[in-house]
């Protein structure tokens, strides 16, 4: 088992601000996100949009994980630099977008997702990491919670929620799938190093080895990305007009944000055994919780009208 110490609490502490600046910059990128018209799904209302973002996620991890079973490792590889590099590119896009630059624009985006994916590959090291996951996190966030409702995103949340659970716990297929992913150069996860001079190039991340001490904590991008898409939603959906707000982000959209961090900090009480453990569960609810009351608070139950 781990101790809490003062150096493992400053790593903690770094995730906790990865967490609300992938919140942040999510919120900031709604505006230039909707001035483009990026979005994943048409009716954003649709209750259905929930089911079907369940039923991609359960394909591509379906397909990953033969691919793991394969030991087909370079196509994992091509595949995860694809969507990392996809995103990266329509963040670009949309904040040249005001510029109007035409197709020097996509040009850009393109040069940018290359560079990123590029970067990744030939130096993994857990900064260059962090930073890219930070954007793709936050970009990936904003796609989806401007395309979802409030309705749809809680859904979502809840079925993730169980999802997670089972995926650890019961069948735990998702740390087979952690570990096959991380055996690769393109990463999919944020990492605080919390011995001196740790690095992930030399040292890598073994998540199937829970009794083995790792000089980093480690959480995946998903368990930052999906109480973000809340956030996004609660700003979009939920804000507005005659809602409470600080420094212009809505009272609902702080909750979730204020949710999410205590929900990390209760999980990291589990974590910290050294245990792989379903950050969702913890993660999700509280942030659902933080916005539940906040909405209480500032009586925005304008989203309850379908």
């Amino acid at each position: 088992m781990s101790k809490l110490t003062l150096h493992s609490a400053a790593s903690y502490a770094g995730l906790i601000i990865m967490m609300v600046a992938i919140s942040l910059l999510a919120v900031l990128l709604i505006k230039p996100i909707m001035e483009v018209g990026l979005g994943a799904f048409e009716d954003p209302d649709s209750i259905l949009n929930a089911f079907a973002f369940i039923f991609i996620m359960l394909v591509f991890t379906a397909l990953l994980l033969i691919l793991i079973k394969k030991k087909a490792q370079n196509i994992i590889s091509v595949i995860i630099a694809l969507c990392l590099a996809s995103v990266i590119y329509y963040v670009v896009i949309a904040l040249l977008y005001q510029f109007e630059l035409g197709i020097l624009a996509d040009v850009i985006g393109v040069v940018c997702g290359i560079g990123v994916i590029f970067l990744l590959w030939m130096y993994p090291e857990w900064y260059i990491i962090d930073i890219a996951g930070i954007i793709i996190s936050a970009g990936c966030a904003v796609i989806f919670g401007v395309s979802l409702s409030i309705i749809p995103v809680l859904i979502l949340l809840i079925l993730l929620m169980v999802y997670d659970f089972i995926a650890v716990k019961r069948s735990k297929h998702m740390l087979t799938l952690a570990d096959g992913v991380l055996r690769q150069k393109m990463p999919i996860m944020l990492l605080v190093p919390k011995t001196k001079g740790y690095s992930y190039r030399k040292n890598g991340f073994d998540i199937q080895k829970p009794g083995r001490e790792r000089g980093a904590y480690m959480i995946g991008m998903g368990d930052m990305i999906m109480p973000t898409i809340l956030v996004v939603s609660a700003q979009v959906y939920a804000g507005g007009e005659g809602v409470m707000s600080v420094l212009g982000l809505s009272l609902p959209a702080l909750g979730a944000i204020i949710g999410g961090i205590a929900g990390f900090m209760i999980l990291m009480i589990p974590v910290n055994t050294g245990k792989p453990q379903p950050g969702l569960p913890l993660i999700n609810g509280c942030a659902i919780l933080g916005f539940l009351i906040c909405c209480m608070i500032t009586g925005a139950w304008g989203w309850l009208v379908l």
